[in-house]
Parts: C-alpha cells; structure tokens; sequence
C-alpha cells in the first residue's frame, strides 16, 4: 500500500519505520528535512510539501505537534487538502482538539475522503516497541481497513466512536498521566528525604497497587539523571490545557489536572519545556540530582 508520513520527530520516525519495514511503500514530509534521512536512506521517498504527500499516497497519517501546527497541514497552502483527496483515507495522529477532528473530518467527506483522529499514547518506548495505544474516533468501517496499519505500530487499539472521540479519548489519558506524574515525583521526592532506598522502594512498588506506567519507565531515568524527551514537557502542557478547556465546556472543574499543568509550567518556565515529563523532578531536585 501507498502510505504517506507526514511528522518524522520522537514518535513519528519510529512509527514510519514500523510501516515501512512491513512492506508498505512510503512517502514523508518532515518540515526539518533531516529528520526524514534515516527513512529515505531506508527506501522511502522525500516529499517536498504535505500536498505532494496526499497526492502520493492511499492513507496519509500526520504526526506533528500543536493543533496550529495540524491546521497548517491540512487546511495550508501547501496542505493535505490542496491536494484530490477523493477516496483516500487520513489518519490525524496528533493529540489535537476534538472540534479541529470533527473539522476535518467534514472537509475530508466534503472532499471524498475519510479521516480518523487517532492519537496515540506510550511515548518514544511505544513508538519505537510498536507497543503504542491508539484511541481513534470516525467511522466505524473507516476504522476495520485501518486496523490492520495500526496493528503494525500498535499493541492496544479501540474504536472510540465519532469523530473526536479519539481525541476525547486522549484527554482522559493525559489527565490519568498528569496524576500518576505527579504522584511519581511527590512519591520518589517523599522516599529519599526519609532515607529510604529508591532503587528498593521502586522495587518494592512496582508489585504492588501503586504500580504504574510512569512509575515503571521514568523512575529509573530520573535516577541515573535522563531527562532526554520520550514526551516533551511543551506538548504535555499543550495536552494538559486542551483537557482543561474541554472540561470547561463541559463544565467540569478538575483541581488536581489544573495542579499539574500549573507544576508544568512552572518547569517550562524554569527553562525545561524541551525535556521529557520526568523532569518533574526538577521542581524539586536542583537540576534533577537527587540531594
């Protein structure tokens, strides 16, 4: 299958590469052209724009940072939509809006063309294990053909319902996360000051109810001082204000969700928007180096 990759970074490199390496014939588009080498060296084909990419390919998955940066994509002078999109299908893997998912996918019908918004979650470790979870939102048959894609980069998929579901979907992970990251850091911060053992605790943690995902990949970075991104902080706050301004319309009031995403600016404001969530720790640890 013709396949488009639009959004090589962190996440999006790996997941092309699993595609690619199941036979499909790729074409992708990185706006920092570099970050697309590794594919092309590997067999895929370098697109000049988004728009040269529809034009390609059957499916066009997109993988890229902010909602502006997705609304660039598609509805750009150069995007996905300048192309004739009739009979494709478009994967949005970006975390983004529920109301820009439900926007694209009336201009794709409008075009022909069906989409599904599909944010994943797992950070770089997912991507690159191809153990990702995929929450996706559309129609229903649009999601069986695209299944077996996902199944390629994916370990846990669900279909969501209709457009923006998956993203819907989405939020309720980042405020799940926002959670745990916080009570990871608070936990290892609580341990060290009463002279406990992390490395034991962790151990000791980890087989019972406080076991978590957060807990199992980033406690052992934070000890031995990794704080390199498998997810930014920057776009953690990004998803952390989506989830918040959906709640609003929703009238919904999440204090502990509002907490985190105010410990995390705090952090990008301290100059750590471009480490990786655990970072955390460094609100607390100078420069993350445990006292």
């Amino acid at each position: 299958m013709k396949l488009g990759f639009i959004g090589t970074g962190v996440m999006g490199k790996a997941m092309a590469g699993h595609l690619q390496k199941a036979g499909h014939e790729l074409f992708v588009y990185n706006r920092t052209k570099s970050k697309t080498d590794e594919l092309v060296a590997n067999g895929a084909i370098w697109a000049e724009t988004p728009q040269k990419v529809a034009e390609s390919a059957e499916v066009i998955f997109t993988m890229v940072g902010y909602p502006k940066d997705v609304e660039e994509i598609y509805y750009g002078p150069q995007g996905i939509f300048q192309a004739d999109v009739k009979g494709k299908v478009l994967v949005d893997l970006t975390t983004s809006t529920p109301t820009l998912a439900e926007k694209i996918y009336q201009t794709a019908k409008e075009k022909g063309a069906d989409s599904l918004d599909a944010p994943v979650s797992g950070g770089d470790l997912g991507a690159k294990n191809a153990t990702l979870t995929i929450m996706v939102g559309g129609d229903r048959a649009v999601y069986d053909k695209i299944l077996p894609l996902f199944e390629i980069v994916g370990k846990t998929f669900n279909y969501q319902g209709t457009a923006g579901k998956g993203q819907h979907t989405k939020m309720a992970n980042q405020i799940m996360i926002a959670g745990t990251m916080t009570g990871m850091t608070e936990m290892l911060v609580y341990a060290n000051q009463a002279g406990l053992n992390l490395e034991q605790v962790l151990d000791t943690l980890a087989g019972g109810s406080a076991s978590n995902w957060s807990m199992i990949n980033y406690s052992p970075r934070i000890l031995k001082e990794d704080f390199t991104p498998g997810f930014f902080v920057k776009h953690f706050i990004k998803d952390l204000k989506i989830a918040l301004d959906e709640a609003k319309k929703m009238d919904l009031n999440l204090p502990a969700t509002q907490k985190a995403y105010e410990l995390y600016e705090q952090l990008a404001e301290l100059g750590f928007e471009n480490d990786g969530t655990q970072s955390l720790i460094k609100l607390f640890w100078h420069e993350g180096k445990k006292p």
